[in-house]
């Protein structure tokens, strides 16, 4: 099977309905792209949940160390969210599966396909590539 991406509505969907995010890699450096974009989710009103070894605080957030940490807090996250890198994506997006996640997103430059294929088999939502700081003014418009 080869994995295809979600359609532009059901990308605004997410954008749109979810709140609780976990995001994987999420820790204190202003310079990684993870703060920035969950700065932003946070603007657009979304409760970011940090997914770092650290288990950081991050604005304002507590950090976990893992999903399942974060879970036994926060409950099931409607989005986990992957700032890692793609040969390590995979663990991330197995972990979002056991967590119950609905969404589980890759972000821009993190491609694995045979976990996307894991995650739709499952009966979750795949989104690769792509960043909610993007797509959210794109398909709002």
């Amino acid at each position: 099977m080869t994995f295809l991406p979600p359609e532009d509505q059901v990308v605004r969907d997410i954008l749109t309905n979810s709140r609780l995010w976990f995001v994987v890699g999420l820790g204190n450096s202003p310079h990684r792209a993870a703060y920035r974009v969950a700065r932003f989710l946070q603007s657009i009103g979304k409760t970011v949940v940090p997914i770092h070894p650290r288990a950081e605080v991050v604005h304002g957030a507590q950090g976990y160390r893992s999903i399942a940490d974060a879970v036994t807090v926060h409950g099931k996250p409607d989005v986990v969210d992957v700032f890692v890198r793609s040969d390590r994506a995979g663990e991330f997006a197995d972990q979002a599966i056991a967590a119950g996640a609905p969404v589980v997103w890759f972000q821009l430059d993190v491609i694995d396909d045979a976990a996307a294929e894991r995650v739709v088999d499952a009966g979750h939502v795949m989104v690769m590539d792509r960043c909610p700081a993007i797509e959210y003014p794109r398909l709002s418009a």
